[in-house]
């Protein structure tokens, strides 16, 4: 089985896009995630006429940016529109995205609880898609479990997706999820250089930091704080190991990216999200190098 493969729409490359998602689908990956670094449920919208077979997904829409009356409308017509093909991930995102837009995030567990009540309540005679919850920690993945049909996390630690996993009951049709930053490259070190400055981003976030630490990723994530209260962010790619960096990112050679995403699914992840970057270009150079991986 493929992988699915993340696309984020960029000023200028909308039908790039869109040609590399119906690619993606005539190869046979197993899905599309649009995360809200783009318009993420008007790619969904494109997505359900330019494509026919393969399933996609916000990943995430955060719920602090739209009313839940008008995100169930637009999501039950995504839904209908692309015959059940699209489900709708939500998330709270990240303090620091929300407060640059000037939102005040609040309590995660009990707003996004709300938040799913509130769509459902909202949706009336239309049919609502697949509900995703974007979780990282064990209580939003239990209330994914009791109020969603699915759950994706970002980054997760593969060496400990199966303790989690275990938390869904086997017998339930639940979606699990994780977008994985990959980097494919022969030069293993070059592929991990570039995984280190994407990683940048995440480490500097407290609830990141918690979940890596729980795992046993102590070490790492308390040099990482020191420098941060330093005001050494220069630092921060230099106390990434190796070994945290490949619990939670791909990188190297096509063979060991593809053998990645095979651990990622013996670990219990029946969706790994391929999110590309590349050595040598930007993101439609990566999807290229992810297709010829497995051409």
């Amino acid at each position: 089985m493929l992988p699915a493969l993340s696309l984020v729409v960029t000023p200028g490359k909308s039908e790039a896009v869109l040609a590399a998602a119906v690619e993606a689908e005539r190869r046979g990956f197993g899905g599309i995630a649009c995360p809200s670094l783009g318009p993420a449920l008007a790619l969904c919208g494109a997505l359900a006429h330019a494509t026919t077979t393969i399933p996609f997904w916000t990943s995430i829409q955060p719920i602090y940016l739209q009313q839940p009356m008008e995100l169930a409308r637009t999501a039950a017509f995504i839904g209908e529109v692309s015959g059940g093909r699209f489900s709708l991930g939500l998330g709270v995102s990240h303090s620091p995205v929300n407060r640059r837009l000037g939102v005040q995030t609040g309590k995660p567990l009990s707003d996004t609880r709300a938040y799913v009540e509130a769509l459902r309540q909202s949706a009336g005679k239309a049919t609502l898609p697949p509900v995703v919850l974007a979780t990282l920690r064990d209580k939003m993945l239990d209330l994914a479990v009791e109020v969603a049909d699915g759950a994706v996390w970002a980054n997760a630690s593969l060496a400990h997706f199966a303790t989690q996993r275990a938390r869904v009951p086997a017998d339930r049709p639940f979606f699990v999820g994780n977008m994985i930053p990959t980097v494919i490259d022969d030069d293993r070190d070059a592929a991990r250089a570039v995984n280190r400055r994407t990683m940048t981003g995440y480490v500097v976030l407290p609830n990141y930091r918690n979940y890596w630490k729980q795992f046993g990723w102590v070490e790492e994530m308390e040099a990482i704080e020191r420098a941060l209260e330093a005001g050494e962010r220069d630092r921060l790619t230099e106390l990434m190991s190796d070994a945290w960096l490949d619990d939670c990112t791909l990188s190297g050679s096509a063979t060991q990216v593809r053998d990645g995403f095979e651990a990622w699914r013996e670990a219990g992840c029946a969706t790994p999200i391929a999110v590309m970057s590349s050595t040598s270009g930007g993101q439609l150079k990566a999807v290229e190098e992810l297709f010829a991986a497995y051409a």
